[in-house]
């Protein structure tokens, strides 16, 4: 018989590794089911092209996640993002280049109202982020003029009152502006993304800082940690990837779309989750985030494929989701 000791090892190693085994099993599931269909070359593209928006909103909620916090309202912000890229491209011909600065810069002077009810006000970081998503929604749809901003589109009355009645929009996208969200750019978006995360969590001081605050707060700031500051940094680079994402499907839809980047919201908690739970890493990190990710992108791609309606998929998510949550903290929870 087994050792108690024995069994918990065990039961760790299968908990610690259960995500990686999960998409493995999943694509051979899948090539068993739906053979070359399922693993062409155009296929392996579809699903690198949805972890790659993923993961960029995934790294954000990483770095939020890393001092134990939590951003519920990085989606709504990442479409109120997409809005202000497309108006600067098709409203303002800026050029695409400045037109992603202005859009970066944005997203971090929003991302001041979070850092405000967080850190000034002292509301629970869900509390807070819960009703952003509201003021995000209602400000950007005010914004674009309650719809989408795409080429072709006239632009809202405010605007047109600020150009002296002239609502008509630029000519249309630039090449730089619209190739942003398609291959090979998406994937070195994605990738730098990760590097960027990776690095600053993994091999900086500020890391260890923020992942010292995610242990235990308390203990962090009686060590001599400016916590306050760690936090507002955090932010800081969750806007920036925020954005990032925000551009990324903008430039994939080659328009902005109402809620275009809701939906990423609650995949992106998922990749988190599960990357937190690999290797016993039991922490929010870039590389588990990202093969969080690939996961559940390959699961929603598979299930496509094999005629599961689109309105399963998010009950599909839910289950990642609480596994995830499962594997993250049942460890811990047994020591």
């Amino acid at each position: 018989m087994l050792k108690e000791k024995d069994s918990k090892q065990i039961g760790h190693l299968i908990l610690n590794w259960a995500a990686v085994a999960v998409l493995v099993l999943s694509v051979i599931i899948f090539t068993a089911i739906k053979g070359k269909m399922f693993f062409s070359s155009a296929n392996l593209v579809n699903i690198l092209r949805a972890m790659s928006i993923l993961t960029i909103f995934a790294m954000a909620a990483t770095v939020s996640m890393a001092p134990d916090g939590f951003d519920m309202s990085a989606a709504t912000l990442g479409t109120f993002c997409a809005y202000v890229f497309a108006s600067m491209c098709l409203w303002v011909g800026m050029p695409f280049g400045l037109a992603i600065i202005v859009t970066i810069i944005f997203a971090v002077i929003m991302y001041q109202l979070n850092m405000f009810l967080i850190l000034v006000c002292k509301v629970p970081d869900m509390l807070a982020t819960c009703a952003l998503q509201f003021v995000h929604q209602g400000l950007g749809l005010a914004y674009s003029g309650g719809g989408a901003i795409s080429g072709g589109l006239s632009a809202p009355k405010w605007f047109a009152a600020l150009r002296g009645g002239d609502a008509t929009p630029h000519s249309g996208w630039s090449t730089g502006a619209s190739s942003l969200g398609q291959a090979p750019w998406i994937y070195i978006i994605m990738i730098i993304c990760v590097v960027v995360c990776w690095i600053l969590l993994e091999r900086t001081k500020y890391g260890r800082y923020l992942y010292a605050m995610g242990g235990n707060k308390t203990a962090a700031k009686l060590s001599g940690i400016n916590v306050k500051k760690m936090r507002y940094m955090a932010g800081m680079f969750a806007a920036a990837f925020i954005a990032i994402g925000g551009i990324v499907v903008c430039s994939r839809n080659m328009s902005a779309q109402v809620n275009g980047s809701d939906s990423y919201l609650m995949s992106s908690l998922a990749a988190v989750f599960v990357g937190r739970s690999i290797g016993g890493a039991e922490r929010p990190n870039a590389l588990g985030t990202a093969i969080g990710a690939l996961l559940i992108a390959t699961l929603e791609n598979g299930l496509t494929m094999c005629g599961v309606v689109y309105y399963v998929l998010p009950a599909v998510k839910g289950a990642v989701l609480c596994l995830a949550l499962v594997a993250a903290y049942a460890a811990s929870k047994s020591d």
